[in-house]
């Protein structure tokens, strides 16, 4: 039997590269090469599973509403839209002509470690994934597969009460595990370790 893992963390077209390749992209454009990266591994694979860190969390989200996975596995996802003053923030700063705004990169507690991150937020972007978003929380019931869930106790870029969501909403069974010595990007933090641990024993049980 032949199976496989997509990763998800930032799996999707000009995501990575740099902020003006990023700037025109859209919601629409990451789920369309999001879905072709499964495609590619279902077509070759019996079972897939998923893992998606932040953003990448929110794609898993949406393919896992869509698709039959043998699991997923979210690292401190986005799979909640922002408070109204953050979006009325966004769109004023939109409407004021700023296309960008300071790096929200490299959020991790561990001494000299850093992201590869870009130097400032396309805005543009940011708008269209909380739109995104949106659609994403209103089916997170569609998803019926195992999930493991690993959430830092203290994250500066997506709050917590996003995987509250998912712990709600969520039909399949889900374990939710706290990180207590990292922060949003566990997987290069103090808690790295751990998550390739529970990560990989939750991918033999669900393969």
């Amino acid at each position: 039997m032949t199976q496989d893992v997509l990763i998800g963390a930032e799996p999707y077209s000009h995501h990575g590269t740099s902020v003006e390749d990023m700037i025109a992209t859209t919601w629409a454009d990451w789920t369309q090469c999001a879905e072709a990266a499964l495609g590619d591994l279902a077509s070759r694979c019996e079972r897939v599973a998923i893992v998606g860190l932040s953003m990448g969390g929110s794609l898993t989200a949406y393919l896992a509403e869509r698709h039959d996975l043998a699991g997923c596995v979210f690292i401190n996802p986005l799979v909640k839209v922002p408070p109204a003053e953050i979006v009325e923030g966004l769109d004023a700063l939109l409407a004021a002509g700023i296309d960008r705004y300071e790096s929200i990169g490299s959020d991790v507690k561990k001494h000299d470690v850093f992201e590869s991150s870009y130097d400032a937020t396309p805005l543009a972007p940011a708008k269209t994934l909380f739109e995104g978003v949106a659609l994403v929380n209103d089916d997170l019931a569609r998803i019926t597969c195992p999930v493991l869930l690993l959430s830092s106790r203290e994250d500066h870029v997506v709050t917590s009460d996003n995987g509250d969501e998912l712990v709600e909403k969520v039909r399949g069974p889900i374990e939710r595990v706290w990180l207590e010595n990292s922060y949003h990007v566990a997987t290069l933090d103090n808690d790295q370790a751990l998550v390739e641990s529970l990560v990989l024993d939750f991918l033999v049980r669900v393969l």
